[in-house]
């Protein structure tokens, strides 16, 4: 695919986030119960570990500024490795700081998505604490996701995602509550 540094910006409204009107979501994630409670982890594929380090990259690219970049190198990340939740969020907390709601959403949409299709079918006997650094990007990404909806006048959707993260993690971390 070659550096995705030398590529050229395509910009942000000819973007969508990977299977966005494509047919299902699969990011390869699953959950693990942690031992001696009730509570779970997401366990991400191997492509995801094998990105760490150049996640680590776009995440010093966002805090120095150089944004396009960051964009770029995320987008390409995600590309080779749909279950990379973290990138997902990075993607929407962009398109958020541009004012770009409806990308936002979708970003932060898919990467809840991934998280949701983890879950059992029947609903999960535990929780999903966000105090697991896995778990994160997932909670994070339902809280920009539920911020999103209220913006774009969807209280009712925001409500429903709310009620799962607070069924999720009912000590409510990120402050849903309060969207």
């Amino acid at each position: 695919m070659g550096d995705p540094k030398n590529r050229k910006h395509r910009g942000k409204r000819g973007h969508r986030p990977p299977g966005s009107g494509r047919g299902g979501v699969s990011g390869g994630l699953t959950l693990r119960r942690l031992p001696g409670e009730d509570a779970f982890e997401l366990v991400y594929p191997p492509c995801v570990h094998r990105r760490e380090a150049d996640m680590e990259e776009a995440r010093a690219m966002l805090d120095a500024g150089e944004i396009d970049v960051a964009v770029d190198e995320l987008r390409w990340l995600l590309e080779g490795c749909k279950g990379l939740l973290e990138a997902h969020r990075l993607l929407g907390e962009v398109a958020l700081a541009d004012g770009d709601l409806p990308l936002a959403r979708a970003h932060f949409g898919y990467g809840y998505e991934l998280g949701v299709k983890a879950l059992p079918a029947a609903g999960l006997q535990g929780t999903l604490p966000y105090s697991r650094p896995a778990n994160r990007p997932f909670l994070e990404a339902g809280k920009g996701l539920a911020a999103c909806l209220v913006r774009l006048g969807e209280p009712s959707l925001a409500a429903e995602v709310v009620r799962q993260l607070l069924a999720l993690d009912p000590s409510d971390p990120l402050g849903v509550r309060s969207l």
